[in-house]
């Protein structure tokens, strides 16, 4: 329970429970597998690219990637039509609902739309149920949330999405860490995904407040992980900040980026702010905890 005086009250609770064991239907034929399943992505974010083509390595799925709707039409056009397609709905010349109805259009069958968004499907869903589109998957993405729809698409019963977020044996209890991080969305997704590992987290909304927060009280904090694009003061400057304060811990603390820019010049450029480490965005949740493992871990 939370409660604050005039504010109200919040009663949250987590359980575990067992995957139901019913058959489920088979959005396509009987005869699909991984082996003979084709997937195709589509987004004009090169991030988001990148990582199907890395989760699709993990799930062990064939899979094309698109940055725009035309792109993926010559595709097709190239290869023949997919069975599984993801979409992003923003996206600009042709946007998702337009790609998904003129594919409809051609009449390829045994084949999947599934829309991709930051945005609530309730503001798209009436124009994308009318071109066919009944599956919708929020962004951020996880890997987990991906295999799950592959494996609704073609029947698997066994879910990868415990497999994928278990955090076998780390146990942080007794560590404390600062993430800096403006988006709500994303504090929550770190928050919930460590929850199980007992590590203390305290969140700051900017880069000025994590120095703040830094300066406050050095001795606390343990790790940092920093967003770089924030409001105020971003993550270069905090991180610059905070190794040049006062305080001798401030030039010893690890601080790990976490962002979506995640070419190399990116990481070059949070090595020399005085960064210690790199995760790039979506996160890929082994490696925060490789990087938790590596600070402390060690000091148990």
């Amino acid at each position: 329970m939370e409660s604050e005086l005039g504010k109200g009250a919040k009663f949250s609770f987590t359980v575990n429970l067992a995957r139901g064991k019913d058959n489920g239907k088979k959005l396509l034929g009987d005869h699909m597998d991984l082996t003979n399943t084709r997937m195709l992505a589509v987004d004009d974010d090169p991030t988001v690219l990148r990582f199907f083509e890395e989760a699709s390595t993990q799930i062990g799925i064939s899979c094309d990637t698109a940055s725009s709707g035309l792109e993926a039409l010559s595709l097709i056009a190239k290869n023949g039509s997919y069975n599984i397609y993801f979409v992003d709905w923003k996206m600009p010349d042709m946007d998702g609902i337009e790609f998904s109805r003129t594919i409809n259009e051609k009449g390829y069958e045994n084949m999947i739309v599934i829309m991709m968004s930051s945005f609530d499907w309730n503001e798209m869903r009436e124009d994308a149920e009318k071109v066919g589109i009944e599956k919708f998957l929020p962004k951020p993405l996880f890997v987990a949330a991906i295999a799950d729809c592959i494996n609704e698409c073609i029947g698997l019963q066994e879910s990868f999405s415990s497999k994928s977020r278990e955090i076998p044996d780390d146990d942080f209890d007794g560590h404390c860490i600062l993430l800096a991080e403006d988006v709500d969305i994303n504090r929550e997704i770190v928050l919930a995904l460590l929850e199980p590992s007992n590590i203390e987290i305290d969140c700051a909304m900017n880069g000025a407040e994590a120095v703040e927060m830094f300066n406050d009280n050095p001795e606390r904090y343990e790790m940092i992980f920093m967003d770089l694009q924030m409001p105020e003061m971003d993550g270069y400057s905090a991180t610059k900040n905070i190794r040049a304060s006062e305080f001798e811990r401030g030039k010893e603390i690890p601080i790990v980026a976490m962002t979506a820019n995640v070419f190399q010049e990116d990481i070059d450029k949070c090595m020399e702010a005085g960064m210690n480490g790199h995760i790039g965005k979506p996160l890929d949740f082994d490696e925060v905890v490789k990087q938790l493992r590596k600070y402390l871990k060690n000091k148990r």
